[in-house]
């Protein structure tokens, strides 16, 4: 080996050229390793960039001009669009609402879920099927559960008028969409019903790797339900907790469809959330600056959640 360097150094240059030409093939496979992967990731990009990206910084111009109907040619104002905001009660209002709602949503859901997960947790005579049928809000299109639930809020020939009717909870039908408290209740029960499918599911794989015997050996301690619960299964389920509780968050903050199949925004803007706010602007009043300026305020109050999730996420938890 001292040989071959030596003559190396001394007057052939043979090894050092071999050297880089390994280096060389071996900087080739990986710059060819590269380009197949980015080759891969291409359509994924155009996508991306085509879909998120730019109309993202479109909007992010739009929102410092004033764009409408009036001015079709967009004319910058710098930050008037957020100062109409702040002086707009109806337009703040929205965030209110919205902080309800996603409150609500979530909290029920995580509620829920968690309830559902350790129900379907237990052995059981055709836990199984029962498991894959709590999956149906889930894959169903949400559209189409909107009007299923439509449809039982009905004030005339809904489901829940008739059962609470038959029941002799109410006298007479209530227009349970076309009050404040009851179009903001139909909008998240609709929600919750289509999210405990997926807060079940997280909740329950957190439980399959719960230690069995650490809860037997709490039990023959003499621990009752909820000793064991506080103490062994929500310490255990906290990572879970953690990511449940962000993700709902994230998709309450930007939900849209449902509401505005259910009740539109209404009524007298009793669920009009910042999605149902930013799509009115745009495409009632076509006041694109306006609408820009609310849903990057929008993207705002989402982007702590996402971070907080990320952070977590890389972390490994």
């Amino acid at each position: 080996m001292t040989q071959v360097t030596g003559n190396a150094t001394a007057g052939g240059d043979k090894p050092s050229r071999l050297r880089v030409s390994s280096a060389a093939r071996w900087g080739g496979l990986k710059a060819g390793e590269r380009r197949v992967g980015l080759l891969f990731l291409a359509p994924a990009l155009i996508a991306f960039a085509t879909v998120i990206a730019w109309p993202f910084l479109r909007a992010l111009g739009y929102a410092f001009t004033r764009y409408d109907l009036q001015t079709p040619v967009p004319r910058f104002i710098g930050f008037d669009n957020f100062r109409m905001i702040l002086s707009t009660p109806e337009i703040l209002g929205s965030f209110v609402t919205t902080g309800i709602y996603v409150g609500l949503a979530t909290g029920f859901t995580v509620l829920l879920g968690f309830a559902w997960a350790m129900i379907l947790n237990q052995p059981f005579r055709g836990r199984g099927a029962i498991r894959a049928i709590s999956l149906i809000p889930w894959v169903l299109p949400s559209t189409v559960s909107a009007f299923v639930w439509g449809w039982i809020f009905n004030s005339r020939y809904g489901l829940l008028n008739a059962l609470f009717l038959e029941l002799g909870l109410i006298d007479h039908p209530t227009a349970w969409l076309s009050t404040p408290n009851g179009a903001m209740a139909a909008v998240v029960v609709t929600k919750v019903w289509l999210s405990i499918p997926l807060f079940m599911t997280f909740f329950l794989a957190g439980l399959q790797s719960l230690d069995r015997e650490q809860i037997e050996a709490a039990r023959v301690d003499g621990a009752g339900n909820w000793p064991v619960l506080r103490d062994h299964v929500l310490p255990h389920l906290r990572p879970v907790l953690l990511v449940v509780i962000v993700l709902g968050v994230i998709g309450n903050l930007q939900h849209f469809d449902t509401i505005y199949a259910l009740t539109g925004g209404g009524p007298v803007r009793a669920t009009a959330v910042l999605s149902i706010e930013v799509y009115r602007r745009a495409f009632d009043q076509w006041d694109t600056g306006l609408a820009s300026a609310i849903g990057l305020l929008w993207v705002a109050t989402i982007l702590p959640a996402a971070a907080y999730y990320l952070r977590h996420l890389l972390r490994g938890v």
